[in-house]
């Protein structure tokens, strides 16, 4: 069965509400490709992650521990998914190694290890479990020229590749909740292990299953 990594924003499960129908949707749509693909998912942190380490930056935590506040926010809102999906795992796993080991017919996890965000535990993940392909949904529908929440003139790309990426971006990490489309080391692996990459609106459902199921979606492809 073909083996395909979601990293899922915890911005695009959780905005300023709990969106109960977008749950369903999701719930539905997922246990539907479930039966034809292996699922793995990565749940990052979003917003709430975001505004506790604002919080703890202002009383002078350092990165290691800000890290880690958010690496916690990120298993709960893997537990509130996982456990709304029904058929997933109900104890989130701490490590890839771990998420690789669980026989469930999808399995969610978050983030790890301070260093790096929820994307690079998706492409450690991706690597591990030879996925035939990666897919970061996020609240933007894919990579743009320049943050399209704050310019309007910004541009989406259909197709970059990796190198472009990686020379624009470069591959370390250098403050924990920092809001980008792909962390660094995220691009390191997906280089590495030649990784199909795929970046969407997560929101999109539609242009979700596009993607996972081989279709043209809006969104950018990442050339390996």
């Amino acid at each position: 069965m073909e083996t395909i990594v979601i990293s899922i924003g915890g911005s695009v499960l959780l905005s300023e509400e709990a969106d109960v129908s977008f749950f369903n949707e999701l719930k539905n749509l997922l246990k539907k490709l479930s039966k034809d693909f292996r699922l793995y998912l990565v749940v990052g942190g979003g917003k709430t992650a975001r505004t506790y380490i604002k919080l703890g930056r202002k009383f002078n935590f350092d990165e290691d521990l800000l890290d880690e506040i958010g690496i916690n926010v990120t298993k709960v809102n893997a537990k509130l998914l996982a456990n709304i999906l029904g058929i997933s795992n109900s104890k989130i796993p701490d490590t890839t190694d771990e998420a690789k080991e669980l026989k469930y017919p999808i399995v969610v996890m978050g983030g790890t290890t301070p260093g790096h965000s929820t994307d690079m535990v998706g492409a450690e993940l991706a690597e591990k479990t030879a996925a035939s392909k990666f897919i970061i949904a996020t609240n933007v529908d894919g990579v743009y020229d320049k943050d399209p929440n704050k310019y309007n003139d910004a541009k989406q790309i259909k197709e970059i590749s990796i190198k472009q990426l990686i020379d624009k971006y470069g591959t370390d990490w250098s403050a924990a909740g920092k809001n980008i489309v792909i962390d660094g080391p995220a691009l390191e692996i997906i280089n590495r292990a030649k990784i199909p990459t795929f970046v969407l609106n997560g929101k999109r459902l539609d242009q979700l299953e596009r993607a996972i199921t081989n279709q043209q979606f809006d969104g950018t492809v990442i050339k390996i």
